[in-house]
């Protein structure tokens, strides 16, 4: 009976100890892994037009969309249309299709959409966090498959990896 009451003491302890350090954590942190100023309250995101040359009529929406929902998920930050403590702005500057790999009999065997985007982070907060970069990412797929068919599993899963390369640059500090 003793030796249940220590067990139970200790028990309460460790969690009293770690409750006060989390508590006592105060500061832009996360269980997603974001680090934010601790007195930065807004992101503004803007729509990133689109000047590629080749132009998919869904794409700037799709990037606006997810942006926002992944800030407003998983960050305390409210999203604003303009004047953040934090802002995030870009463009569409490539969307192409072309071939990635050839068969052994120099036919095509899979092609390769890439879609670049240029983004401007400014941290009012912390300038020395601010830049603006090129993003790309690209997925391949079968050459005899109908680019129309595969166009849109493609860019969702592309605007993902941007989405999330811009998510962590912004606010995961990588």
């Amino acid at each position: 009976m003793r030796c249940s009451r220590i067990i139970k003491t200790a028990f309460c302890a460790v969690l009293f100890v770690a409750a006060a350090l989390m508590g006592g954590c105060s500061g832009g942190y996360s269980f997603t892994g974001a680090s934010i100023p601790p007195n930065a309250k807004t992101l503004s995101l803007k729509q990133f037009p689109n000047y590629a040359a080749s132009v998919n009529p869904l794409l700037s929406q799709q990037i606006y969309e997810k942006l926002r929902s992944m800030y407003e998920s998983q960050t305390p930050l409210s999203v604003t249309s303009a004047d953040g403590d934090l802002q995030v702005s870009g463009e569409i500057t490539a969307y192409t299709t072309e071939a990635s790999a050839l068969s052994a009999n120099d036919n095509v065997a899979t092609n390769r959409l890439t879609i670049t985007i240029k983004v401007k982070f400014v941290n009012l907060l912390d300038p020395d966090a601010d830049f603006e970069q090129s993003l790309s990412r690209y997925k391949e797929y079968d050459a005899s498959r109908d680019f129309s068919s595969v166009e849109s599993s493609l860019v969702e899963q592309i605007v993902e990896e941007l989405v999330d390369d811009i998510f962590n640059k912004t606010v995961v500090n990588w």
